[in-house]
């Protein structure tokens, strides 16, 4: 079939994130079987126009705003009676493609909604219309069929008034390949927590350095290592407070790393334990990525985190969202070396089954004309 994505970012993004990677894993799984795909999403400083690779086509318009019209506009002009089918991601803002697709086929691919992440990322009065403006458009898409990322995420958009029969929750998929046996695994020498991912304020990048600060206190010889992108106004309160924090010495800021990187490996493999604070995920990529390399998580209790670890048996889900009880359950896990064992090993069992063949399977049983 010939397919049209859309989506408001692409892998080649300097902000992409988790679910551009799910993304491209799934188109690339499209090509693979025989499907023809164009995906059209939005500019980034320095982008190409078109571009082709790993078999499919991206055609970029517009910026992370402009993008939802500039493809309406691209589409008429060119491939309005090009697609057989549709798949429309819909991350903050919908395209709204039944509008100018009436007759196609299509999916809507929710990885999460957005909700109080709005009063996260944007100031009021923007968040505020954000806020209040997504109910309305998820009532207009809520006889569409969906596909969800996580049980969270359908129930979320129940909530809203889509039919429970006509969503479908796939499983998510990871890039790096889980480790052969765990036993090869060498930790570092000092018990050491590990945060991934770009610093921004609905991650909540704080929280964990003042968890981490809490259980210092009570593990002497705990050290932190954080990965992220330190640039914007939230970048730079992050890495304010790792100058400023008394145990600054023990906390390592690496900077962003790559999502294949030979260091991201390493420190996933060598961490003792990964601490993930978001508002809110669709599903949580760099707890089940954690697991795959021996590395539990400690996690707040958010959508997304509670599908992505089974507590107290692949790790630890946080009975109240406060670094405080985030620094003793740390505490509790790395002052008991066989539950600690337990939970690493039942993680990384775990991780074997998420995968993107998996993933991808799912996916095209819902992609029927």
């Amino acid at each position: 079939m010939k397919i049209i994505w859309l989506s408001w970012k692409d892998i080649r993004h300097p902000k992409a994130g988790g679910a551009e990677v799910v993304s491209t894993e799934l188109i690339k799984g499209l090509v693979k079987d025989g499907h023809e795909v164009i995906l059209v999403t939005g500019q980034y400083p320095g982008s190409k126009d078109t571009d082709v690779a790993d078999g499919y086509k991206t055609v970029r318009v517009g910026s992370s705003f402009s993008v939802y019209w500039q493809a309406y506009r691209y589409i008429k002009r060119n491939l309005l009676d090009w697609p057989d089918f549709v798949i429309e991601e819909i991350n903050t803002i919908p395209f709204c493609s039944r509008l100018y697709l009436r007759h196609k086929p299509r999916l809507l691919f929710f990885h999460m909604l957005c909700r109080e992440i709005w009063f996260y990322q944007l100031p009021i009065p923007a968040s505020l219309i954000g806020y209040l403006i997504e109910p309305l458009y998820l009532r207009f898409l809520s006889s569409e069929k969906a596909i969800a990322m996580s049980q969270s995420t359908k129930n979320d958009l129940t909530r809203f008034g889509f039919k429970q029969q006509n969503i479908t929750v796939i499983s998510e998929g990871i890039q790096l390949e889980p480790m052969l046996e765990l036993a090869s695994c060498q930790k570092y020498d000092r018990p050491t927590i590990a945060s991934l991912g770009n610093f921004r304020p609905m991650k909540r990048t704080m929280d964990q350095i003042r968890a981490f600060e809490i259980a210092k206190a009570k593990i002497p010889t705990l050290q932190m290592k954080i990965a992220g992108d330190g640039s914007g106004n939230y970048g730079k309160k992050v890495l304010d407070a790792i100058a400023n924090s008394p145990y600054s010495k023990d906390i390592e800021c690496l900077g962003r790393v790559s999502a294949l990187s030979v260091e991201k490996y390493q420190l996933l493999q060598k961490a003792h334990i990964i601490t993930v604070t978001s508002i809110k995920e669709g599903w949580g990529l760099i707890v089940t990525e954690a697991a795959s390399q021996g590395t539990p998580a400690v996690v707040y209790n958010v959508d997304g985190l509670r599908d992505s670890v089974k507590d107290n048996i692949t790790g630890v889900i946080c009975s109240q969202n406060t670094p405080a009880n985030m620094a003793a359950n740390v505490i509790d896990l790395l002052s008991d070396e066989k539950r600690y064992q337990k939970l690493r090993e039942n993680a990384w069992q775990w991780s074997k089954k998420i995968n993107f063949e998996n993933s991808y399977k799912q996916l095209s049983q819902e992609i029927k004309l």
